[in-house]
């Protein structure tokens, strides 16, 4: 059954831009055991859509397959003398 609430936890756990280490796959098409990889998106169900190191593009499924995160992408807002972006104003598009 399809859970919303599920889905938004785990794009909130895993970004797009977090690296990722496959450590088993359930999957007869799986990435080999090992691969690291980086996360690309979310979908609504909660699979993680991946971009593995080897070209690749299988995605992962929480709660039945097994990874571990290996770095998680930097906020912004975290960077040392990051700027947010401009802003315009409606005036300023022409």
């Amino acid at each position: 059954m399809f859970d919303r609430d599920f889905a938004q936890r785990i794009k909130e756990r895993y970004p797009a831009g977090t690296r990722i280490r496959l450590d088993h796959m359930s999957d007869p098409q799986a990435v080999p055991s090992g691969t690291e990889g980086t996360v690309t998106y979310v979908d609504d169900i909660g699979q993680i859509g991946m971009k593995w190191d080897n070209g690749r593009s299988l995605s992962l499924v929480p709660g039945e397959d097994d990874f571990s995160v290996i770095s998680r992408p930097e906020k912004i807002e975290d960077r040392p003398h990051a700027k947010p972006p401009a802003r315009k104003s409606r005036g300023d598009a022409r």
